[in-house]
């Protein structure tokens, strides 16, 4: 009896077959592959260096022009204010000696000496706001011009600036005590403080 020529097999795969020429194919060339393999490490290993060094020069690159647009943010943002007034020189020996002078005479017990230690004060404080650069024909004008954040003892400088008028106008008339001598002067230390002036 013959086959039914319509009848047309399943072809098999012969996975053995390909599996015993695979791995005899990789033993016959395995030198082959292993020198490959050992390119192409070398070859990642060779690139890897220099382009290494091209993202570190990057990175420092980029950092630096970071730090330029910071800076130009930072100068926008919070930009550099400058003092109204030229702090005048610390620590200056001559006014020292003035202030000296002054502190000596509100201990003594003549009237006349108070009057002329307030005086005296009121001159310093004087020189002390023309160094600052408030500009006025007298001081009551220079006080205007003065912003209360930039002078955080201003009201006590009107106080005693205030006592000395009285006693440039009323003279001996004005009633001035010790006590008040050495409150007054000490209205004028707290200012001078602030800028460093004695």
């Amino acid at each position: 009896m013959q086959d039914d020529p319509g009848i047309v097999s399943v072809p098999t795969l012969d996975v053995p077959g390909y599996l015993t020429h695979g791995s005899q194919f990789f033993a016959d060339n395995f030198h082959y592959f292993s020198s490959f393999l050992k390119f192409i490490i070398g070859l990642a290993i060779g690139l890897s260096i220099p382009l290494s060094l091209v993202f570190i020069i990057g990175i420092i690159i980029a950092v630096e022009r970071l730090k330029r647009i910071r800076r130009a943010e930072d100068e926008i943002l919070y930009p550099h204010t400058e003092m109204a007034y030229e702090e005048p020189a610390k620590g200056d020996i001559a006014m020292a000696h003035r202030w000296d002078k002054i502190l000596s005479q509100i201990e003594s017990p003549n009237e006349g000496d108070w009057r002329s230690a307030i005086i005296e004060a009121d001159i310093m404080l004087g020189e002390l706001l023309t160094k600052m650069g408030y500009r006025g024909e007298t001081m009551g004008e220079q006080f205007k011009r003065v912003a209360a954040g930039d002078f955080k003892t201003l009201k006590k400088a009107q106080e005693a600036h205030g006592v000395r008028n009285k006693i440039a106008h009323d003279g001996a008339s004005y009633p001035l005590t010790q006590d008040e001598t050495r409150h007054v002067i000490y209205q004028y230390r707290d200012v001078f403080e602030e800028f460093y002036y004695i």
